[in-house]
């Protein structure tokens, strides 16, 4: 069993209220083999609400207090976020998941790349605060392409820890 975001199985969560349909995803659903998740709605955010990127780092720094997500509009909504990923990590748990397919680019579940905190577009290489939390619990994380991020040996720690 693995989870996947919602958002890429046709689920119009998407902060702009829209999908990121990914066929693969939608027949792996299909084929019973995933439970669809969206940490942002776990954690209470609405859909649609202002774009959110990670400030000061990635999702590990989160975890580490060292970075914050913050919505366009200047909020911080980091207990928010994080809230949402300790949910999905309770989900993986419960079914058994060892793997997840996260949507790329997102504050929450990218997976080797994220928005710079400067609501620009610009990228860096780094991951959102969902996948940092599962991979910390053992939880193996690729995006919708495919590919397994690699994890800095000392971003690593054992599971069970924030």
């Amino acid at each position: 069993m693995k989870l996947i975001s919602a958002c890429l199985i046709g689920c119009e969560c998407r902060y702009d209220q829209k999908s990121c349909r990914d066929e693969k995803g939608v027949e792996l659903l299909a084929a019973g083999g995933a439970i669809p998740v969206c940490p942002e709605q776990l954690g209470g955010l609405p859909t649609p609400r202002p774009p959110a990127e990670i400030v000061g780092g990635d999702g590990f720094d989160v975890l580490d207090g060292r970075a914050r997500i913050v919505d366009r509009e200047g909020r911080d909504v980091t207990e928010l976020y994080l809230a949402g990923a300790r949910q999905a990590l309770r989900m993986a748990q419960t079914v058994g998941a060892k793997q997840a397919i996260l949507k790329e680019n997102s504050p929450s579940c990218g997976s080797s790349f994220i928005y710079d905190g400067t609501f620009s577009g610009n990228k860096l290489a780094g991951v959102g605060l969902t996948a940092a939390l599962l991979m910390r619990n053992g939880i193996e994380v690729r995006s919708e392409e495919g590919e397994k991020p690699a994890l800095p040996k000392h971003r690593q720690k054992a599971p069970g820890s924030l």
